[in-house]
């Protein structure tokens, strides 16, 4: 299946509890920290979610 790539541009500091929580779910922890999640709504979800926070990276 194919995958997406999401790093963290942003401090999760003082955002609310949900959206750190979001960021916690997605692997995400620190700043410039990268992941790769499998594409699927659920994801896209908490991308859109936190969209002000990461950004999806281009393959």
């Amino acid at each position: 299946m194919a995958t997406v790539k999401i790093k963290q541009i942003k401090s999760k500091i003082g955002f609310p509890v949900d959206q750190k929580r979001t960021l916690q779910a997605l692997g995400l922890h620190k700043i410039d920290q990268v992941v790769e999640k499998e594409d699927s709504p659920s994801v896209r979800g908490m991308i859109r979610k936190v969209r002000h926070l990461v950004t999806v990276i281009d393959k």
